[in-house]
């Protein structure tokens, strides 16, 4: 049987490249065969010439196909090698939106999407659908942005805008569904005061204090006092406003751009929503205004983490300033400073990639050996942004730790070093290239750049606006930035916070201490 296979490859490599070929190169002997000297790097001869994947115009193959439908939709498209794609519809609606509504109409729609619809019973009929084509659905809300988005084979790509359509559009909102969705949102409401991790909750205190009452300032989760003021009418009056077709992109990744723009004028051109006309007149224009100031919740932290090996009872502390929105030239300064300053747990494992040599690392966690947590953030919007630290540490040590990081935010003001700042810039560009690697984190790309720009600037335009920010423009930038007053978000045992107007006087300060404080009795 092995004599016979051995004679079949033979054979079939004579048909090849010919017998002479063979014969040629078929061995012989103890040398290598007929051309014991040749080079690797030369061709053989007698074969037939390779042919190669080409690469010419990478750049153009890689560019965003965008197309506006006669309704203002747009729809924007990238292509990528591969049997499945992903596409979803994102609309500018968020919690920033809900000015003249009961805050936490995003997060029910959250919740509420893939229900029952015109065209579909429930939601098991919208997944036993997707899995036809090997499709799921998810969506997620930010506080500037909705986004419905499936993944499904491209094969598949009719059902998925048809289904999408429908489920944007024609929502049916039970009375049953949006009880079911008022258990969900108290069960989160719930949980988020009860987990670990309080990054979550912290996030919604920074930006509260940071926009007061405004914009994005408005809670993203919804406030147990409005669980049950939301009902249909409300979402429909909200919808009316917000979920006008001129407001969205419908976004796809992995699929032709002319598949895309056919289906889009099938299914999302003249459809009309179940909510009638809409009224954009009543769309929310206001622009974020930046107050800073301080969020307070005292907490007892002991029993967060209970077990065999609980958490230790920690304070959280954030400060932020004002940085600026993504669409000015100073973002991406912001964002390689962001990367600079990094951080993480005290227990975070990992080489350079991992962020060890970043300030937060080498400033904080590894010269204080009592802080937990020291981690920097940036949330930037289309008309500003926040830069803020994130530490923890026992309730005992809050001053210290509040001191630690107002100097953390003074020492930035100085001039980065030529290794750390090229460290911080080739760290932005990998992570950058490495998301982008992702499906779904290129149909988000994609998706927000197009919805809030118009166009999407390409992984490689990006890469060299990063390679450009000089250690001045890190300089100018937050110069600019320690001249906004500070928002703080404390979460714990507050017993030793300083009070705001001491962390504003050592922001205003040369080293960034705190002023003393002078006590009779101990």
């Amino acid at each position: 049987m092995a004599t016979h296979m051995s004679r079949c490859r033979s054979w079939s490599r004579v048909q090849r490249y010919g017998i002479a070929a063979y014969r040629e190169y078929s061995g012989g002997g103890g040398g290598g065969g007929r051309y014991p000297n040749l080079s690797l790097s030369s061709p053989l001869p007698g074969i037939p010439t390779p042919l190669f994947a080409s690469v010419e115009d990478a750049h153009g193959k890689c560019e965003t196909r965008i197309t506006t439908l006669d309704n203002g939709l747009r729809v924007a498209s990238q292509n990528k090698f591969g049997q499945f794609c992903t596409v979803g519809i994102l609309v500018n609606s968020g919690s920033r939106h809900e000015t003249k509504y009961p805050s936490g109409i995003a997060h029910f729609l959250e919740k509420l999407a893939f229900s029952s619809t015109a065209q579909y019973g429930s939601r098991d009929e919208i997944l036993l659908t997707l899995e036809k084509h090997g499709g799921i659905c998810d969506c997620q809300t930010s506080r500037d942005t909705t986004m419905y988005a499936i993944s499904a084979e491209a094969r598949g790509l009719d059902t998925v805008v048809s289904l999408l359509s429908d489920a944007v559009l024609h929502p049916r909102l039970l009375d049953e569904e949006i009880e079911m969705t008022r258990m969900a949102v108290r069960f989160e409401l719930e949980d988020l005061n009860m987990r670990p991790d309080p990054e979550p909750l912290l996030t919604e205190m920074i930006h509260a204090a940071a926009y007061r009452g405004n914009t994005v300032g408005l809670p993203r989760f919804c406030p147990i006092d409005n669980v049950d003021q939301i009902d249909k009418a409300v979402l429909h009056s909200y919808l009316r406003s917000y979920y006008g077709p001129e407001r969205m992109v419908l976004a796809g990744v992995g699929i032709e751009h002319e598949q895309l723009v056919e289906c889009a004028q099938k299914y999302l051109l003249n459809a009309r929503p179940v909510w009638g006309d809409a009224t954009p007149a009543t769309v929310d224009l206001s622009l974020a205004q930046y107050t800073g100031g301080i969020v307070k919740m005292e907490k007892d932290m002991s029993d967060v983490s209970l077990g065999p090996t609980p958490i230790p009872e920690l304070a959280h502390i954030m400060i932020g300033l004002e940085s600026c929105s993504f669409l000015e030239d100073d973002f991406i300064p912001f964002a390689v400073l962001n990367m600079m300053m990094g951080g993480g747990g005290s227990f975070s494992a990992g080489g350079p990639g991992k962020g060890m040599f970043t300030r937060l690392y080498l400033n904080v966690l590894n010269r204080h050996h009592w802080m937990y947590n020291a981690t920097a953030y940036h949330h930037s919007y289309e008309d500003s942004g926040l830069l803020c630290i994130h530490a923890s540490a026992d309730p005992r040590q809050v001053r210290e730790t509040v001191e630690i990081i107002t100097r953390e935010f003074i020492q930035m003001a100085g001039t980065p070093g030529e290794m750390e700042l090229a460290r911080a810039k080739t760290q932005l560009k990998s992570m950058l290239m490495m998301n982008l690697e992702s499906r779904p984190v290129i149909f988000e790309d994609v998706g927000r750049q197009v919805l809030s720009t118009g166009k999407r600037k390409l992984p490689h335009e990006l890469c060299a606006l990063i390679s450009n920010v000089t250690a001045s423009d890190i300089k100018r930038v937050t110069a600019k930035m320690l001249r906004s007053k500070p928002a703080v978000a404390a979460l714990g045992d507050l017993t030793e916070l300083p009070s705001f107007e001491h962390i504003q006087t050592a922001l205003s300060s040369k080293d960034g201490r705190l002023p003393r404080m002078y006590r009779l009795f101990r």
